[in-house]
């Protein structure tokens, strides 16, 4: 689905005749070409989905491409996993230590639980709706009938702001969200690689007090950590749906044996103790800023359920099971990283000396003075790591899918290699490998970095709240002018509106807080190095949209056949 990420995930990949309209021609990869020609699905019938699966297509103007063959709980898996609230908490803790302390996690975390909230079920209501038709309000002819092609000169940017033809910026909402969810969900399986390969550093630090760990050995294991799961993703794609229901008894079993040990073996900290300490070991000018700096531990383990979005087209009766499985998902994860984060916040110990613990996560060193067992902990982290790589394994696909989905509308360099479909894997292939390219380049950051986690993790949350900003103002643009919205299976109704603004004032801030370093007094070493790639990435897009990609990228909206709304 695309609504406001620039691409159109929801309803699939492909052809539909939209007049002479001069767009992006990949006759092999699901765009329409220059004379409104089709191209047959290459999906046998079986895999094809439901009746509203197959009608949400043809409204959409394209044709199936992939195999619907992700059911509610396969879903489910797929996105609890790849969130993987509970363990991204653990693996980031120390943003939180450091800034805020245990009371500013806690209260934190419970204020970005309402926010994220807030936020996913504004894109629950969207998924279920007909994606592009969003990007612009429908203009009646004389006979009442939508003007698709007004749809393309006219498009509200952010809060209702028009641009024509001749501003020379066409498209520039969905083109504008398309690189930024895409930047984001490349800098979420970074992150995520990143976390895996060094937390087996930690491990080896914790196991072997001669070993003396090196940056180049924790990129070679970000690497080793990123094969494996574009191994996974390629050879055993067909198996994916099955593979995802496996991990999220892995992840919720994983959780238990985590926990309980904690609960029966660490010290407890004193209520009074836990719920009032706050800490400002940032130096910042006041608790309040530390403790939204710190958010950037939080904001990550709750981030992101867009992924299941970007599946969609893999979804059977997409239009209803996608909202239903990203608002329960969103609800389990979010239980059970409350769970977690009072556990540890109880079971801590003292916090200055878990900070400086060798291993790097301050995790690994709870979990070994709760115990006072290497085995145990070994077993423990483990359990880490693996959530972490299936979550990796789970973003490859999404973060692929999303990449291919903007391709084959044009709006990417290389767009037409990127956008192939290998049809006896049945996945985009080479969107894949490109994912795996941006993770081998991004991780060389660790070789002269201190702070690398911090920089991915930055741009990854900036580029995110960012499309998730452009996206609901879009709607609630359209709500506030009283301009219907699509037809949907799955809708907010009359808390529409409040839920769409309330998420647009919790976002706002922590996009603006995700820039911000860890500590003052800011250096080139500690720097957030993120401003300066977000700001990149969209410079470099701009400059590409303005020579080539204005000429290729073919919005969405251009393929729309729905003409049902509903207020």
């Amino acid at each position: 689905m695309a609504v406001g990420f620039g691409s159109s995930d929801s309803k699939g990949s492909a052809r539909a005749r939209v007049g002479n309209y001069s767009g992006y021609d990949g006759n092999d990869n699901g765009h329409v070409n220059g004379n409104g020609g089709t191209v047959a699905s290459h999906v046998e019938p079986k895999y094809g989905g439901t009746a509203a699966d197959q009608r949400d297509m043809q409204e959409m103007g394209r044709v199936q491409e992939l195999r619907r063959n992700f059911k509610f709980m396969s879903v489910l898996g797929f996105g609890t996993t790849l969130i993987g609230t509970w363990n991204f908490f653990l693996g980031l803790i120390a943003f939180g230590l450091t800034d805020g302390g245990t009371a500013g996690l806690i209260y934190g975390f419970i204020i970005c639980l309402a926010g994220f909230f807030c936020v996913y079920l504004s894109i629950a209501e969207m998924a279920s709706m007909a994606p592009t038709s969003l990007v612009a309000p429908p203009k009646g002819d004389e006979n009442g009938e939508a003007d698709v092609l007004y749809q393309r000169r006219t498009i509200p940017l952010g809060l209702g702001i028009r641009a024509d033809e001749s501003t020379k910026i066409p498209q520039l909402h969905q083109r504008s969200s398309g690189y930024l969810v895409a930047v984001g969900w490349q800098g979420s399986v970074c992150g995520t690689a990143f976390l895996a390969g060094t937390i087996i550093q930690g491990l080896a630090i914790l196991n072997d007090a001669t070993y003396s760990p090196q940056p180049y050995q924790g990129t070679l294991l970000v690497w080793a950590v990123m094969v494996f799961c574009v191994f996974f993703n390629i050879f055993l794609a067909k198996r994916l749906p099955f593979v995802e229901g496996v991990l999220l008894i892995i992840y919720v079993i994983g959780f238990f044996v985590i926990i309980i040990p904690l609960w029966v073996l660490a010290p407890r900290s004193p209520a009074s103790e836990v719920f009032t300490t706050f800490n400002n070991e940032g130096g910042w000018s006041s608790t309040g800023v530390a403790v939204m700096v710190g958010l950037g531990g939080v904001v990550p383990s709750l981030a992101g359920y867009d992924c299941a979005v970007h599946m969609a087209e893999e979804i059977k009766d997409s239009s209803k099971t996608l909202p239903q499985a990203i608002v329960f998902g969103v609800a389990v994860n979010g239980l059970m990283g409350l769970i977690m984060v009072i556990t540890m916040c109880f079971t801590l110990g003292d916090t200055t000396s878990i900070l400086a613990t060798p291993t790097g996560y301050p995790f690994i060193q709870v979990f070994f003075n709760a115990t006072n067992s290497y085995p145990a902990t070994n077993t423990m982290t483990a359990i880490v790591v693996i959530v972490f790589i299936s979550a990796v394994i789970s973003e490859i696909a999404t973060s692929s899918r999303q990449l291919w989905s903007f391709a084959r509308d044009g709006g990417l360099p290389f767009s037409r290699w990127i956008a192939k479909i290998n049809h006896n894997a049945n996945i985009p292939l080479n969107a894949v490998l490109v994912s795996l390219g941006i993770t081998v380049l991004v991780s060389l950051i660790n070789l002269g970095s201190t702070v690398a986690l911090n920089a991915i993790n930055s741009v990854t949350i900036s580029a995110l709240m960012s499309s998730y900003i452009l996206t609901i103002s879009c709607v609630v643009y359209r709500r506030l002018s009283g301009q219907p919205l699509p037809s949907r299976r799955w809708s907010l109704g009359r808390a529409g509106m409040p839920i769409n603004i309330a998420a647009l004032v919790f976002l706002t801030p922590l996009f603006v807080f995700a820039f911000f370093p860890l500590a003052t007094p800011v250096t080139p070493a500690s720097m957030n190095w993120g401003i300066a790639m977000f700001g990149g990435v969209i410079v470099l897009a701009t400059i590409y949209y303005a020579i080539e990609g204005r000429k290729s990228y073919t919005p969405p909206v251009m393929l729309l056949q729905r003409e049902h709304y509903e207020m």
